[in-house]
């Protein structure tokens, strides 16, 4: 498989917000994190959610499908990083930084 040399790899950002007031709403918004989930995306923050691939192509069929089941209501952005622009990101926790080197929660096959 062919890698972005420039970048080392993708990362694509899955961010929203969606209405969550009535059970119907907060239905659709577990279906469209579930959605998520079942494409291998991880859970970064409440409503963000990021998925690593060698290239940004590998994120082409993943993005598609979003936006094939986009929630009628609510806001939904697509944000493609490179490896690098992701590892060097601040991270805190309880106003400490924090240094502690992340890794992916990904499985892949070849």
């Amino acid at each position: 498989m062919k890698t972005d040399e420039d970048s080392g790899g993708m990362w694509c950002l899955v961010m929203f917000d969606l209405p969550v007031k009535t059970k119907r709403q907060r239905k659709v918004a577990a279906d469209f994190r579930n959605l998520l989930l079942d494409m291998g995306y991880c859970m970064v923050q409440f409503s963000v959610y990021a998925r690593y691939t060698p290239t940004q192509a590998g994120n082409r069929a993943t993005v598609r499908a979003i936006k094939e089941n986009l929630p009628s209501k609510g806001m939904v952005r697509i944000l493609h990083i490179s490896d690098h622009q992701w590892s060097s990101a601040l991270r805190f926790s309880s106003m400490q930084r924090d240094e502690s080197e992340e890794t992916p929660d990904v499985f892949t096959l070849f």
